[in-house]
């Protein structure tokens, strides 16, 4: 098998995954099970100071959105950070990094904006061993209406400064947990790299109602009658996050900022799409969540057999793919292609025809039979019809062969002769 080791930002784990900061992280006895499963690191449920105590709801917890098959698309939560003493937690994370010496173990941590009370937390982490801290700018709901979580992730002049204060009055390195609850997320990395950040990690949960009670007219969950704005994770945030991702990999101001990838992932597909984007390890929690903490060993597997099929090392994955990401207006419109329908896999349930001829192009016509086939000369290349096939397969994308001419709009495809700049893709060159 592959070797996975990682040495994130110099921390060492036997692989790249890691349980993010949430509740399977909160309490010794599932951190050291998470680790007995295979889990190369693990970030500790977010700690707070001795400040007013934090106190969570004790009706439901989490909202969900769910796919057809009842598969768990999406978990919303309003669960607050821990809501067990200091103490304990100092003590059972001491426990823990003394029997595991080879995981990572990195401290979650949220207290008010002043530099005191960050200076009094990281005081009491120094005997516990753990291999670093994350400072949690994400939380969105509950502690942000204290002035902190995505409060102040919002902010980037208070992202520098509390970095700043932590790289003070801190050894360990220090990770920046990012809130994608913001325009920009360029704008909040490059300010932990200012204060002196180690890596970012991202994305946190993206404030949300995911349902409605319409016989109690409440947000879902409902406690006593009321609802609120909660956390969302789960497999459909895995898009914004790997977008938000591949926007720090690529930024000019924060290129080569170490990230530690999060969201939705739950396959070891899930991890290496976040790696080519730039991510160097990733963080997990929904999965484990769904599925129990032995899911990593299908992740663990899984990315060692693709390495070892592509003949490549973990590093060699590692962005990757950050080159081929671009903006719209870089993209090749001499490029073209067509959608083809295989007849002999096609079920002609029709979906493809309903698709294009009521929403898109009008480029699937119905022959005898039943027969569904693509009129090239109306065919833009949209891809829709490849989505909604139930048979995957059934519906390619083929590119035209360079010089032949797009029965749609009569030019040539491809060729590299005559370059001239495109009118409606400045900076990009095309063929006439």
């Amino acid at each position: 098998m592959a070797n996975l080791t990682s040495a994130f930002i110099g921390i060492k784990s036997p692989n790249p995954f890691w349980l993010a900061s949430a509740p399977p992280t909160d309490k010794e006895y599932n951190v050291r099970r998470a680790y007995e499963a295979g889990w190369g690191g693990v970030v500790w449920k977010t700690l707070g100071s001795e400040g007013p105590p934090v106190v969570n709801v004790n009706g439901p917890r989490y909202g969900a959105i769910w796919g057809a098959d009842r598969r768990l698309l999406g978990l919303n939560n309003i669960e607050l950070i821990t809501d067990r003493p200091l103490e304990v937690n100092l003590r059972e994370i001491k426990m823990v990094k003394r029997d595991y010496k080879d995981r990572a173990l990195i401290i979650s941590l949220m207290v008010p904006c002043d530099e005191e009370s960050w200076q009094d937390i990281l005081a009491r982490l120094e005997d516990t061993e753990a291999d670093g801290v994350e400072l949690n700018f994400g939380c969105p709901h509950g502690m942000a209406e204290r002035g902190m979580g995505s409060a102040v992730g919002q902010v980037p002049e208070y992202i520098e400064m509390v970095t700043r204060w932590v790289k003070k009055h801190s050894r360990m390195p220090c990770i920046v947990k990012l809130t994608p609850n913001i325009s920009d997320i360029r704008k909040p990395a490059a300010a932990a790299k200012a204060g002196g950040a180690d890596a970012v990690s991202l994305i946190n949960t993206i404030n949300s109602i995911t349902g409605v009670d319409l016989d109690n007219f409440a947000p879902l969950p409902t406690i006593d009658g009321k609802g609120t704005h909660g956390g969302y994770c789960g497999p459909a945030v895995k898009p914004i996050a790997l977008n938000m991702v591949a926007e720090i990999a690529r930024d000019a101001d924060t290129r080569g900022l170490p990230i530690s990838g999060i969201g939705g992932i739950t396959t070891w597909r899930d991890a290496a799409e976040f790696l080519a984007l730039g991510a160097g390890n990733v963080q997990v929690c929904t999965a484990a969540m769904t599925y129990g903490f032995k899911v990593v060993q299908e992740m663990i597997s899984g990315l060692s057999d693709y390495l070892d099929g592509h003949d490549m090392g973990l590093s060699d994955l590692v962005g990757r793919a950050v080159p081929n990401v671009t903006d719209w207006q870089f993209l090749n419109l001499n490029y073209v292609t067509k959608a083809k329908i295989d007849p002999d896999a096609c079920i002609k349930c029709g979906r493809c025809y309903a698709a294009c001829e009521d929403t898109s192009h009008q480029a699937i016509a119905i022959k005898p039979g039943r027969v569904f086939e693509v009129m090239d000369d109306e065919c833009v290349a949209c891809n829709l019809c490849v989505d909604v096939c139930p048979v995957e397969d059934c519906i390619t994308m083929v590119e035209m062969p360079q010089g032949a001419v797009d029965p749609r709009t009569g030019r040539t495809v491809g060729g590299y002769a005559n370059w001239t700049t495109h009118p409606n893709n400045p900076g990009v060159k095309a063929a006439e």
